[in-house]
């Protein structure tokens, strides 16, 4: 579920900044399965992943962190 949340806002911070699953898994040094795989929610990405991911999108990597949802 958390990979989940984290896939989708990586890849909606992917596509908002114009790059396709291909040329974005090329920059960041990873295959475009790893790529979808974690865009899928199907594998956690690791720190160094999303460090990766916020410096190429130029964005700080809170921008990444999905919201923490209240369970009241």
């Amino acid at each position: 579920m958390e990979a989940e949340k984290w896939g989708r806002r990586i890849r909606a911070f992917r596509k908002l900044k114009g790059f396709t699953q291909e040329s974005f898994a090329k920059e960041l040094g990873v295959s475009v399965s790893i790529l979808g795989e974690v865009e899928r929610g199907n594998r956690m990405p690791s720190i160094e992943f999303l460090k990766r991911v916020s410096f190429l999108l130029n964005i700080p990597i809170e921008d990444l962190t999905p919201p923490v949802e209240n369970k009241e």
